[in-house]
């Protein structure tokens, strides 16, 4: 057992990084796992079923010989080899495909399974039908909801407007109280039991903002011959009939 020598050749034309030698060690495991690997599935038994499927496969892809009797039969009727079937040569030329069932699943399972799959996929489009038409439901419902409020809005608008004309003609004829309460806008008052007795009165009211604003540009224009649409103060019932168009802000768009 000589020391080495680390001035000779032979050392110094070796490969010296840190960490070389487990890099090359586990490579070599790596190799020689491979090889055993290959080894074992080469000694390895082949099961039945595998070397009954390769026997089939070899089968299947060779062609048929002079020895099978039907393919004899059809020599003798004038087929030839590679020649389609039928007088005219219609027919297939490659033999029906042989379908082979592994499974252990009775007949028409694969069709069952099918079917339940187009099922599932159905319901599931129905469900995204429904939900679609329900959202447009509520988005149209929206629209309406906003439609109609805007109006209603307006229409308190026009309310307010004809009650403070109402009141302004009524005390320059000298009227101290309204017709109705609800004909003038309520006054802001401090006294809080005469403002919760004026509430009682107009909830008391049955009538809708659009059915109060009718019969407040009606007396509008029977006593003080005034269209709140036209903003217009007219001398007699005539005047006012002749030459205002309407008593509806439909009649003056």
């Amino acid at each position: 057992d000589e020391e080495e020598d680390y001035m000779s050749d032979l050392f110094l034309k070796q490969d010296v990084r840190p960490g070389l030698p487990m890099v090359r060690r586990m490579k070599e495991a790596i190799q020689k796992e491979e090889k055993l690997k290959e080894a074992n599935e080469k000694n390895r038994q082949k099961s039945a079923k595998e070397e009954e499927k390769e026997r089939r496969d070899l089968v299947l892809k060779s062609a048929l010989g002079n020895e099978n009797k039907g393919f004899a039969l059809l020599q003798k009727m004038g087929y030839k080899s590679g020649q389609a079937l039928g007088k005219s040569g219609e027919g297939i030329v490659e033999p029906i495909p042989l379908n082979i069932k592994t499974g252990r699943s009775g007949l028409g399972h694969e069709e069952l399974k099918k079917r339940k799959a187009e099922e599932r996929l159905e319901n599931y489009r129905q469900k995204l039908h429904m939900k679609k038409q329900a959202n447009e439901q509520a988005a149209d419902q929206f629209r309406i909801r906003f439609k109609n409020k805007q109006e209603e809005r307006k229409m308190e608008g026009d309310l307010r407007k004809s009650q403070r004309a109402c009141q302004q003609l009524d005390m320059q004829k000298d009227i101290d109280v309204p017709k109705e309460t609800w004909y003038w806008l309520e006054p802001d008052e401090e006294d809080k039991k005469d403002e919760e007795d004026k509430e009682d009165e107009c909830t008391s009211s049955d009538l809708s903002v659009s059915e109060k604003l009718h019969i407040l540009t009606a007396y509008l224009r029977q006593e003080h011959f005034y269209c709140v649409w036209c903003g217009t103060t007219y001398e007699d019932s005539k005047d006012l009939s002749s030459n205002c168009p309407g008593d509806s802000a439909a009649d003056h768009d």
